[in-house]
Parts: structure tokens; C-alpha cells; sequence
């Protein structure tokens, strides 16, 4: 069995494979298929300072190779998960690290504030995907100035690992990447969805309640892929990548891109033991190819000159 520990600016991870925001819910809904503590990481679901129902029905559509979702970010606010959910995610085995979301600067670092104090939660994952209220809506995250801004803040807030999720929604994705690493972010995680939209021709309407809505699956890893590889050569602070990957195959190509770690989203929606899999897959790939780390690969692409 080969070494799958990472050191992931700090933050330890008995193997590189954590699950994605959003598609995981608080990890108890796995718990009859997965063993909770063999993952790396689990990322729980989006948290806000204040309770959200999210968008209208209907929010979620397939589309070839894919599918569009335009949840948002529902969830009873971060109170609720301090006071009815952190108690149950003490007794899980393994790294538990929220998503944080925000519609403000302030609503990220006092959610973060209140983070801190919980034992059993060792990280946070920024979410600066997010519709900044104060400048028309604009994403945090599209954006290096206020990118910088809110990862700045809420790093003054915030003392334990800052893992920020970039998106990929942008033009240069390794100028977002250095702007928050100069901020203070501990790791980056990319990509998050890309925009899209679905059409019914029958009804001649928008498929979403929303009009547009977030991809992800299979069709967005060429993408993903890319950015995670320019992101790795552009910044010196881990890079967890995550964008359709399905299984051990495709995490194996997000190593040699340069990531640190990877995250699984729509998969676990179509196998909920893809997260075991691929952990297996993952030991069976080094073994056979005579590697005794995870280390060994990270970064390993060839590239001709």
C-alpha cells in the first residue's frame, strides 16, 4: 500500500480524496454506503450567516454530460450548524471543513468568526463564487481586487486553514489564484461551476427557475483540468482540484496537473461509494506503477520542451 498522506498547508489528510460542497450534504447521508472515516476531508454543504431557502423550483436540470443546479446556497444558517449539526459531526473520524458563503464582506467573516471556536472543524472553504451585493451582484471571486478584499478580511477573523474556491467563471484564473494567495489563503480549490444554461424548445422557456445555473460533471474536466495546471505553476500554496472527476483515473490526471488534493461532487450523486473507489484506484495506480507516495506524482506531468 503506498504513503496517501498529504500535508495540505497544514492541514493533514490521511489521503488526498475529499468530498465537494453541496453534493455530500453533512456526510450522514452517505453513512450507509461509505465509511465516513477512511475519506479525507469532507466538505459539508454551504453555510451562511443567516438562514436561506435557497431559489425556486425547479433548480436542478441534466444536461449531456453534466448537470446544472441553481440551489442557492439553501441551508438553515451557520447557528443552526453550530447548534444541531456540529454535535453529530464531532464523533466523525476524519478532517470536517465547512463552506463559507456570503453576500458581504462582513457575512464571511462573521460566519468565519464563529467557526473558529469549533474543535472538531479544522478548516474552512471560502466560497468567493458568491454574488457580492454591494457592487451589483458582481462574484467576489471574478475579480483579483475583491478577491483579495474579502480573503483579507476574513483571514484577520480567521486563524485556522483557509482553503479558497476560485471560479473558474473568469478570464485569467492564475491572477485570482496569486491575489489570494497574497491575501493569506492557506490552499485553493478549483473549479467551482461554470455558468450555463438549459433550454426546453417545447416550452420555448429556461429549464431553470433562475434562467442560468451552475455546471459541473464530466463535461467541465478539460476545464478544470487546465486551470488547475495554471493555477499549481502560478502560486506556492497547495491546489485541491475538483471539476467531473469520476474516478481514480481522473483524479490521477488532476495530481499530475499539480493538485495536492481532489474533491468529488456530481459523481457521488450517481455512485454514493465513488469516494471508496477512487481511494482504492488511487492505491492501486502507485503500486503498480512502482510509486510509494501520493508525493510522487503530484505535479508529474511531462511536458515536452
Amino acid at each position: 500500500m503506498a504513503d496517501l498522506n498529504i500535508n495540505l498547508g497544514g492541514l493533514a489528510l490521511k489521503n488526498p480524496v475529499m468530498t465537494a460542497s453541496g453534493t455530500f450534504g453533512y456526510g450522514f447521508e452517505f453513512e450507509d454506503f461509505v465509511d465516513l472515516s477512511r475519506i479525507g476531508g469532507i466538505i459539508v454543504k454551504g453555510t451562511t450567516i443567516r438562514h436561506r431557502e435557497g431559489n425556486p423550483y425547479p433548480r436542478m436540470a441534466e444536461t449531456p454530460s453534466g448537470m446544472l443546479n441553481a440551489v442557492g446556497l439553501q441551508n438553515k444558517g451557520v447557528d443552526y450548524f453550530i447548534n444541531k449539526i456540529y454535535p453529530d459531526l464531532e464523533k466523525v473520524n476524519t478532517n470536517v471543513i465547512v463552506n463559507v458563503s456570503g453576500s458581504t464582506i462582513d457575512d464571511y467573516v462573521e460566519t468565519a468568526e464563529k467557526l473558529a471556536y469549533l474543535s472538531h472543524i479544522p478548516a474552512i472553504e471560502l466560497n468567493i463564487s458568491c454574488p457580492n451585493v454591494k457592487q451589483g451582484g458582481m462574484a467576489f471571486g471574478t475579480c483579483a481586487g475583491s478577491a483579495e478584499e474579502v480573503v483579507k478580511a476574513v483571514r484577520k477573523a480567521y486563524p485556522k486553514h483557509m482553503m479558497v474556491k476560485l471560479s473558474p467563471n473568469v478570464t485569467d484564473i492564475a491572477e485570482i489564484a496569486r491575489a489570494v494567495e497574497f491575501a493569506g489563503a492557506d490552499s485553493v480549490s478549483l473549479i467551482n461551476t461554470l455558468l450555463g444554461m438549459a433550454v426546453d424548445a417545447k416550452t420555448r422557456k429556461p429549464v431553470l427557475s433562475t434562467v442560468t445555473g451552475g455546471l459541473s460533471g464530466p463535461c467541465v474536466k478539460p476545464v478544470a483540468l487546465r486551470m488547475v495546471w495554471q493555477t499549481a505553476k502560478a502560486v506556492n500554496i497547495p491546489v485541491v482540484g475538483l471539476g467531473g472527476i469520476m474516478n481514480a483515473t481522473d483524479a490521477i490526471e488532476f495530481f499530475l496537473a499539480g493538485a495536492s488534493a481532489i474533491q468529488i461532487g456530481t459523481a457521488n450523486f450517481i455512485d454514493p461509494t465513488i469516494t471508496m473507489k477512487v481511494i482504492d484506484g488511487i492505491n492501486e495506480y502507485l503500486d503498480e506503477n512502482g510509486f510509494g507516495s501520493i508525493k510522487d506524482i503530484i505535479g508529474a506531468l511531462e511536458i515536452a520542451d
